[in-house]
């Protein structure tokens, strides 16, 4: 019997028993070891926020349908191949396995869509990967250069993890804020030159800028702590939320750019030599490069999933990156 976790309102999380079918041709039957909450984009659906007419992955066969509730949703699943399908090689056997799949005990998916976990990388490590490969993509898009002052605003996940590949880079300064003392702690643990609270005034004047608070009143600060003729790239997902910009003062003569990234493309420059794969074993190596498992503040098993959302939602101050076991 399947366990899944269902997003069912907002504020609500069930966790259903179900019926897993047998694997077909070429798919396999997994265990599930561990999955990793990504609370920007599970919060906006946890609080009702995702646009409700938007897919929630055409690029991932595990994620279809609208963001409306019920909604079976994640997608950073580790676990173990307990099964096989007809024509499946007998090597998938008992391999440790990441998908981008739903919060849920057992899954049946096609081979082809499991990424077979590295000797040398563990299942904490391999739950952070769909995170680094966004962390990958931010750098292409930003393309930080030699020298540079660069500002990340928002230290989540995604932030901390963007953070540890920008302080791999020659800058000039890296400057992140969050509003929470534990991340900015975690940032200056990954490489931060200084981490700031957001209210604090500061005078920058960025090169390039990131805004991965997932505020939507966070971007005039990011916008403000760019010099003239930079980049702010913008990676948070805002949903339905709102927020004013202040785009008529220094912002009309600054030529500032403003760019939208999102992971689940390559930028059309880049695709003449990158692909999606080769992508994702960079985030591999990368994984074992910064070790992000340190990141981990919380476990919880899967039938205490409100509990853990209820953290994330309520106390955000106490908690980095959440895991729920199984």
């Amino acid at each position: 019997m399947n366990r899944s976790l269902y997003f069912t309102a907002p504020h609500r999380v069930d966790v259903r028993d179900e019926t897993v079918r047998p694997p077909l041709a070429g798919e396999v039957w997994v265990e599930t070891t561990a999955s990793a909450i990504s609370p920007g984009t599970e919060l906006l659906v946890y609080r009702g926020q995702a646009p409700t007419e938007l897919a929630v992955d055409e690029t991932i066969s595990a994620l279809p349908g609208l963001f409306s509730f019920p909604l079976k949703y994640g997608y950073a699943a580790v676990g173990r191949v307990a099964a096989l399908g007809p024509d499946v090689d007998e090597s998938w056997l008992n391999r440790l396995v990441f998908a981008f799949n739903p919060h849920e005990s057992h899954f049946t998916a096609a081979a082809a869509n499991l990424l077979p976990l590295p000797a040398d990388v563990d299942v904490d490590t391999a739950l952070f990967l769909p995170n680094m490969e966004t962390a990958v993509n931010f750098l292409h898009d930003g393309a930080p250069l030699v020298g540079e002052r660069v500002a990340v605003f928002g230290q989540g996940i995604v932030g901390l993890l963007t953070t540890s590949l920008l302080a791999q880079m020659p800058l000039a300064n890296l400057t992140t804020f969050d509003r929470y003392p534990l991340r900015r702690e975690a940032s200056r643990s990954l490489g931060a030159h200084a981490s700031l609270d957001p209210s604090e005034p500061t005078d920058l004047q960025a090169d390039l800028t990131y805004e991965l608070s997932g505020s939507p009143a966070t971007l005039d600060q990011a916008i403000a702590a760019t010099g003239f003729d930079g980049r702010v790239i913008i990676g948070s997902w805002y949903g339905q939320k709102r927020a004013d910009l202040n785009l008529g003062g220094r912002f009309h003569r600054s030529r500032i750019r403003l760019i939208s990234s999102q992971v689940s493309t390559l930028a059309p420059e880049l695709s003449g030599r990158w692909t999606k794969a080769r992508r994702m074993e960079v985030a591999w190596q990368l994984l074992r490069e910064v070790k992000p498992a340190r990141l981990i503040t919380h476990r919880f098993p899967l039938a205490e999933a409100a509990k853990a959302y209820e953290l994330i939602d309520q106390r955000p101050e106490t908690c980095i990156q959440v895991v729920l076991t199984y």
